[in-house]
């Protein structure tokens, strides 16, 4: 099929919900993507936070090919042994108590939610409300785009669930007025994504998990960005020092095979019992096989490593960019992986001139360039993107 072809399905077909590129990829390789015409892109948004181990990892392919040729899926009405390592890494890993596999990051969030809830009404069954910070992002299910703080996800799909209540990210004054014994949970992204890659003061998790202990609320971490390894450390919210009650997985726990998780402590997840949650596809063997070479190839790659050094590279070259191109870039801010250039002009334009000079970035929070990249970076790599946003940016100085 040509381009042409393909763009013409999509309208006639599919629904209008993506401002899609006019850009038709096929295959990739490590870091690069490449189109149907064989051109060649660098890739920095990787699937959004989801390849971290890359395009085409020859160990996550093969584990993918061997488990597609035994079992792709079987119900979870009976045990695999895929699933039973998988959720045994996610616990040990967490250092939380149990773990339940979904197919997405809404789904995931959804489950947290409904935990905190389940856990809380065993004490006082008006105790629901969910606190969540203005420009989050949880997910576009009823619930999920309820908990996320923006109103443009939320108009003309009402009425929306109650009992959600938004307050200023990293202000822990605003919290401590807001939050009260109607109070179940705190749901908080350790760094916000969507919002602008913002990274929270080095003590505010810390205040808000003394909160939560004092109202006996759970305290929920949404790392379904954050999470396996992008900043640095398998989570997020090791840097900060606090553990939660519940924390939540997706985008790069399986490389790019569809899945989700909430983890929750022993205490939180004794409030499910046989039939109170559940999922037909969530944990099927393929996606605990590539999960569980996810996590693997991370540990034996030392990519971990990679991320903290490479990432503090990457900081450091996109400051230098910051004081040559002074007035355009307002902040550089993010750890690992996961960073963000706020602009002082709106970033879409910026964005297409990297993709056509063949990189592929994205912007966020309408003027923050985001780079999420797979966690298999080189300082090479780093250069490469650099010398073509010094180009694109030297246009719009």
């Amino acid at each position: 099929m040509t381009n042409e072809e393909i763009f013409q399905k999509d309208k006639d077909y599919y629904m209008p919900v993506f401002a899609r590129y006019q850009l038709v990829l096929s295959h990739g390789k490590g870091v690069y993507a490449y189109d149907t015409d064989g051109k060649q892109y660098i890739d920095y948004l990787g699937g959004i936070a989801v390849n971290v181990l890359g395009h085409a990892h020859p160990k996550l392919v093969k584990a993918i090919s061997d488990q597609a040729a035994k079992m792709i899926h079987c119900s979870n009405l009976y045990y695999t042994q895929t699933q039973a390592v998988l959720a045994e890494k996610l616990v040990k890993l967490s250092g939380l108590g149990k773990v339940f596999l979904a197919n997405s990051g809404a789904e995931a969030n959804e489950g947290a939610m409904k935990l905190a809830r389940k856990y809380a009404h065993q004490f006082d069954a008006d105790k629901s409300e969910i606190i969540t910070a203005n420009h989050c992002f949880h997910g576009r299910t009823l619930a999920t785009l309820t908990a996320t703080a923006q109103p443009k996800y939320q108009q003309g799909v009402g009425p929306l669930p109650e009992c959600f209540r938004y307050v200023e990210y990293n202000d822990i004054k605003a919290l401590e007025a807001m939050i009260s014994e109607k109070t179940c949970a705190i749901m908080l992204e350790p760094i916000q994504g969507e919002g602008g890659v913002n990274v929270p003061d080095a003590d505010y998790l810390q205040k808000v998990r003394a909160l939560c202990d004092k109202y006996n609320a759970a305290l929920i971490f949404d790392e379904i960005q954050t999470g396996i390894g992008r900043s640095g450390t398998m989570f997020a919210y090791e840097q900060f020092g606090v553990k939660p009650d519940i924390v939540t997985l997706a985008k790069g726990l399986a490389g790019g095979v569809p899945v989700g998780a909430f983890i929750a402590t022993d205490q939180y997840a004794a409030a499910f019992h046989a039939g109170d949650h559940g999922s037909t596809f969530g944990g099927n063997p393929l996606a605990c096989a590539a999960a569980n070479t996810v996590l693997d190839t991370i540990d034996e790659e030392n990519l971990l490593d990679n991320v903290k050094t490479v990432g503090a590279y990457f900081i450091s070259e996109l400051q230098k960019l910051k004081v040559k191109y002074s007035g355009l870039i307002k902040a550089v801010r993010g750890k690992g992986f996961i960073l963000g250039v706020e602009l002082t002009k709106p970033g879409r334009e910026i964005v297409d001139e990297c993709l056509k000079n063949g990189a592929i970035i994205n912007c966020t929070a309408g003027n923050v360039l985001r780079f999420v990249p797979p966690l298999i970076i080189t300082k090479a790599n780093v250069d490469e993107l650099i010398v073509i946003l010094d180009k694109v940016l030297a246009k719009h100085q």
